[in-house]
């Protein structure tokens, strides 16, 4: 969401059509929008899950890895 608000920035700043008339709010809008989420994706815990599926999913990597080179057939998942 930055990254287009940084290219409708540029945009703007060089005069550019068609974004060169439209008003500022409206090339703002999306660091506005990017901060919005990045607020509710800490309260609601979504940054927290995401992290924890990350790192379940190394963690079960490096296990099936360890398993495989001792030559057990790795579980499966449901």
């Amino acid at each position: 969401m930055y990254l287009l608000g940084i290219v409708l920035l540029a945009l703007k700043y060089l005069e550019i059509e068609p974004v060169a008339v439209w008003d500022w709010w409206v090339v703002l809008a999306p660091f506005g929008l990017a901060v919005v989420w990045w607020a509710w994706a800490d309260w609601s815990g979504y940054t927290k899950k995401k992290a924890m599926e990350k790192e379940n999913a190394r963690k079960q990597a490096r296990i099936d890895k360890s398993r495989a080179a001792m030559g057990i057939k790795p579980k499966r998942r449901p």
